[in-house]
């Protein structure tokens, strides 16, 4: 028995020491097989690592350098505003030139859609043509390329011959349009212009079944319906709040 737990033991032993063996000769195959790969391709690997770290620092460098440009045009975006708003047209027209050649995406758009708007209270024909450029353009997304539209139209609903106006107008009334709603109101107050009762009432029903009506626009309907009604009325003035362009993040 004791020569059997003996012989026992010694297996054991062995079986170790042999396991033992084969993870030197293993880790040494391992360190073998590193110093190979390193040798092979050590400049490869010392160049990728130069890469990445100037990719990183160059990425970081650059998005700081954006965030700069952001806070500079942001300055001369408010300057040219006060300039705009205290009437020193010439002024804020340079200063809105300098943002759409030289700034942030964000902030040329919005200086391009100001420009368009200071631009309606002295040259409506004008205002109305830029409007037309930036619903024509086809970099910006749908909503702005909408909100162009519906200023260009808004402009031009009190023309000679309002068709092309009208026509924009429908287009932006779809059930899906983002303007929807001041596009409806337009071309039933346009209808009613027009004393088209009938036009008019088709209008204002879109409106009022349209769960996404403002409140406000709700309330205004109800006045309109009741003109409706109460049968032929002349409207001399038919434009409500212009949209305001979505804000822009830097």
């Amino acid at each position: 028995m004791v020569e059997a737990g003996s012989a026992r033991t010694g297996a054991r032993n062995g079986m170790a020491e042999n396991n033992e063996f084969f993870r030197e000769v293993e880790e040494d195959y391992r360190r073998d097989q590193i110093a190979a790969i390193w040798k092979r391709y050590s400049v490869l690997i010392i160049a990728a690592a130069v890469l990445l770290t100037a990719g990183v620092g160059g990425w970081r460098y650059w998005q700081h350098a954006q965030l700069v440009r952001a806070e500079q045009a942001s300055e001369q975006f408010d300057k040219a505003t006060k300039l705009a708003t205290a009437g020193n047209d010439a002024e804020a027209d340079k200063a809105f030139a300098a943002l759409r050649s030289d700034s942030p995406s964000g902030y040329k758009i919005l200086a391009r859609f100001r420009t368009a708007a200071d631009l309606s209270k002295r040259d409506a024909a004008a205002s109305a043509a830029e409007y037309d450029k930036l619903a024509a353009d086809t970099s910006l997304g749908d909503g702005l390329r909408d909100l162009a539209r519906l200023r260009s139209a808004l402009i031009r609903i009190d023309a000679a011959d309002p068709s092309a106006a009208l026509t924009s107008l429908q287009g932006l009334a779809a059930p899906t349009g983002t303007f929807r709603h001041t596009a409806r109101e337009m071309l039933g107050l346009a209808a009613l212009k027009k004393g088209d009762s009938e036009a008019a009432g088709r209008w204002f029903d879109q409106i009022a079944g349209d769960a996404e009506t403002p409140q406000s626009l709700r309330q205004r309907v109800e006045v309109y319906e009741a003109l409706v009604s109460g049968g032929t009325v002349t409207v001399t003035e038919a434009k409500p709040e212009l949209a305001a362009p979505p804000p822009m993040t830097r």
